[in-house]
């Protein structure tokens, strides 16, 4: 006769942000909050209005960006660096098409083509992420590490045209033992995934133990 097997020792499968899965997401690699969290941020960036496109309306320092000008004898940087890396190729478009790269590879479909400026291929790979978000939300095992990266590409988005102070980060210790590495997060930070492989939902990354300064040097 068969063993039972003990329902003690089963872990109940959770998604990347620390949710268990329901029942009827089962199956998936990440909850539907989390895909529906996705879809927000990236219907944030695309469009006349978006953020992407808002970038261009604080490139120039003290222009609509809420950024104090001091007099100084030295003459200002002709554009400010931080949106103009953002908006620039290497930016949020190059960062949203690698992703959509590796989930094109991942499905052994035809590479994707980008066509027009910077602002028409933000829109269209936007686009493209938004329609296969269920597939990716269901089978794509780095969806968590996804929707963190496009979340705080929004957020360092929203940052720049508000004018807000970026946030301080804070060094904190891996609690896996033998493990120990040194983790940066900020107060709004969704979670954060370590190097050996252990992902921190957001309540369990700021709960993690401060870093003291010799070990950041170290």
């Amino acid at each position: 006769m068969p063993e039972t097997p003990d329902l003690a020792d089963y872990e109940w499968p959770t998604c990347p942000c620390g949710r268990q899965l329901r029942n009827d997401e089962l199956g998936r690699v990440a909850c539907r909050l989390c895909q529906d969290r996705a879809d927000t941020v990236l219907r944030q960036l695309p469009g006349p209005k978006g953020l992407y496109a808002g970038l261009a309306r604080v490139l120039v320092p003290g222009v609509g960006s809420g950024v104090r000008v001091t007099g100084s004898r030295t003459a200002p940087l002709p554009l400010r660096i931080e949106p103009l890396s953002l908006q620039a190729r290497g930016g949020v478009v190059t960062v949203l098409q690698t992703w959509l790269v590796d989930w094109h590879e991942l499905l052994e479909w035809r590479h994707p083509r980008w066509r027009g400026g910077l602002q028409q291929q933000l829109d269209d790979v936007v686009h493209a992420l938004r329609v296969n978000l269920e597939w990716a939300a269901t089978e794509h095992p780095a969806f968590g590490e996804f929707t963190d990266e496009v979340s705080s590409l929004v957020r360092q988005c929203e940052r720049q045209i508000s004018g807000e102070r970026s946030e301080r980060p804070v060094a904190v210790l891996c609690a896996e033992p033998c493990c120990g590495r040194v983790l940066y997060v900020t107060v709004s930070t969704p979670g954060v995934r370590c190097g050996c492989g252990v992902q921190y939902a957001r309540e369990a990354a700021l709960s993690l133990t401060l870093a003291n300064r010799s070990t950041t040097a170290a």
